[in-house]
């Protein structure tokens, strides 16, 4: 492959990063046709650091590597636009993506908008937390680790994740019945105690999901499908709940 077009210009080109599910831009760095070598050979992006004058190769020390999916040449080939399958957070600093400072040089939207996008942030920041776990099983899965539970339960398979569900599917039921019944002064520690058991039956789900190979944003789509069908509710109304 001929990648001289993309340096004829200049020996550094920006580059674009790019979540290829969420769309969202983690970061701009600069390659050399070295680096875009390397990336294209490993299938891992590796940039060129001006500050430091060599090649690095993204997530080596944090282990927040970024697996390319696709790279594509702007109209003039001096931009290039890599879309990956990020691990973790993109920016040193600890934050998604690069971009994620509040206040912006200029701002062209009405208060209702605002409040609108606002709102927006807030929905997908409550997802995050399930995002990490799924992504935390799914290396799991790929890399054995030593005293790992999540490692035991793919190791032992399919029905031993099933019944794990079910037994925190029991403790959800009975942490929420003690919740219920709970008087005032001790209604903080069940309320903590379901919220607990809540998370152990989550875990457990997902790593039912990574083990069929159900992605997570598979189970999003189809959540945001039954919230705009009304017609579900009249479905899960008529249908047998005695079975």
């Amino acid at each position: 492959m001929d990648l001289t077009k993309y340096f004829t210009k200049a020996a550094l080109i920006p580059t674009i990063i790019q979540d290829q599910k969420t769309k969202k831009v983690l970061m701009l760095a600069y390659m050399n046709e070295e680096s875009l070598g390397k990336t294209i050979e490993t299938g891992f992006t590796w940039f060129f650091s001006r500050s430091r004058n060599e090649l690095w190769n993204k997530g080596a020390t944090s282990g927040h590597v970024q697996k390319v999916i696709s790279i594509t040449g702007d109209c003039d080939d001096d931009t290039l636009l890599i879309e990956v399958e990020q691990t973790g957070p993109a920016c040193h600093t600890g934050a998604e993506t690069c971009f994620y400072q509040e206040s912006g040089i200029a701002e062209f939207r009405t208060k209702g908008e605002l409040a609108e996008a606002q709102r927006r942030k807030e929905t997908a920041e409550s997802s995050d937390g399930l995002k990490e776990l799924y992504q935390v099983v799914l290396d799991r899965r790929r890399t054995f680790a030593e005293d790992s539970y999540t490692c035991y339960l793919f190791e032992k398979g399919l029905d031993k994740i099933l019944k794990k569900c079910g037994e925190e599917c029991s403790e959800v039921i009975i942490a929420a019945k003690n919740y219920a019944a709970a008087a005032e002064d001790v209604q903080e520690g069940t309320r903590l105690d379901l919220k607990n058991e809540l998370c152990d039956l989550l875990y457990h789900l997902t790593v039912l999901m990574v083990n069929e190979e159900i992605e997570l944003e598979e189970i999003n789509e189809i959540l945001k499908q039954r919230s705009h069908k009304i017609g579900n509710l009249k479905i899960f109304r008529n249908s047998d709940h005695n079975s």
